[in-house]
């Protein structure tokens, strides 16, 4: 006979009982069944948890690393530009040595030192000026070009720097040796150039303003008002002060060492021939006199008489 198990319901409304028979196989099933649906649901439920932990997680990393692409990208675009500011910096300073290079050239040319050393080129010899760098680049994606180019320029700009501060350094020891060449050179323009001027004529060809024929003129015209102050441009000691033809009232000033400076068409004259002079003295004022089409300075520097152009000459 099965094994069965009797359950009995009663009720309170006066019903009859209900018997219901369960066999234990059934009741062990059944119990089984709970307890496997029991343990599916804690499996389930502890799944969900670990779940729902993960997803935090995943999203808090998620927003760690949204950060971190932030700032990277922010870094990134601050080295840009950086870069790109670097790139600038490299440009102007090789400008200014490039200025620097041909201010030497110019002051050797006055101090009569044109033999350079054999590193005259700042680049090295035979070495060719580095091309400008392009700091939009930094900015797209050639940047890893352009910082290689960058780093060699730095090391050319480096060799650059050396050199002409040798150069220099020669210049100097040139320049200690013959100071009284280079008080006695013409460096100044003869007119304020802060003063109201024009340059009217250059060293150069022209049409005469007389005769309307192509000429050379060998001096510098300066057109200034009437009563504008002439400098002496160097050192030296007038040795003529008076009318001379064409040029009207004229000063001549010897400088030594070969050189002359010549100042046309004065209204007067405030030093007088044998007078000894310095640079940056007044020596006459602006005028009109001799044969001129208005107010101006005609100015020449000869060197053993011969005429050169005053142009060379100027420092200011």
């Amino acid at each position: 006979m099965r094994k069965t198990i009797s359950l009995v319901v009663l009720t309170n409304s006066g019903s009859a009982a209900r018997q219901f028979r369960i066999s234990r196989a059934t009741l062990r099933g059944a119990a089984i069944l709970a307890l496997a649906l029991l343990g599916m649901s804690g499996f389930l439920i502890h799944d969900y948890f670990r779940l729902k932990t993960g997803a935090r997680y995943v999203d808090q990393r998620d927003q760690e690393l949204s950060g971190t692409l932030a700032s990277q990208r922010d870094e990134i675009q601050i080295q840009r530009q950086q870069i790109s500011d670097f790139s600038s910096e490299i440009n102007a300073l090789k400008e200014r040595l490039l200025t620097l290079h041909e201010f030497e050239k110019k002051i050797r040319v006055m101090a009569d030192l044109d033999k350079r050393p054999e590193s005259a080129n700042l680049f090295g010899v035979g070495g060719p000026i580095p091309q400008a760098l392009d700091p939009k680049t930094a900015l797209g994606n050639q940047r890893g070009s352009l910082v290689r180019e960058m780093h060699s320029q730095v090391d050319q700009l480096t060799l650059a720097a050396v050199n002409q501060e040798d150069h220099f350094k020669a210049l100097v020891t040139h320049i200690e040796k013959q100071r009284g060449l280079l008080a006695s050179t013409p460096t100044i323009r003869p007119i304020d150039p802060d003063v109201e001027h024009l340059v009217t004529s250059r060293f150069d060809y022209r049409l005469s303003p007389f005769t309307n024929v192509r000429e050379f003129h060998k001096g510098y015209d300066i057109s200034a008002r009437e009563g504008t102050s002439i400098y002496a441009t160097a050192a030296g000691t007038v040795i003529f002060a008076g009318d001379k033809g064409l040029l009207g009232k004229t000063i001549i000033i010897d400088h030594g060492y070969g050189l002359t400076t010549t100042y046309g068409h004065c209204s007067r004259f405030l030093k007088l021939q044998g007078e000894n002079v310095r640079r940056w003295d007044t020596i006459a004022l602006v005028g009109n006199t001799g044969r001129s089409t208005g107010s101006h300075l005609h100015y020449e520097v000869a060197l053993h008489g011969v005429q050169v152009n005053p142009e060379k000459y100027f420092l200011n």
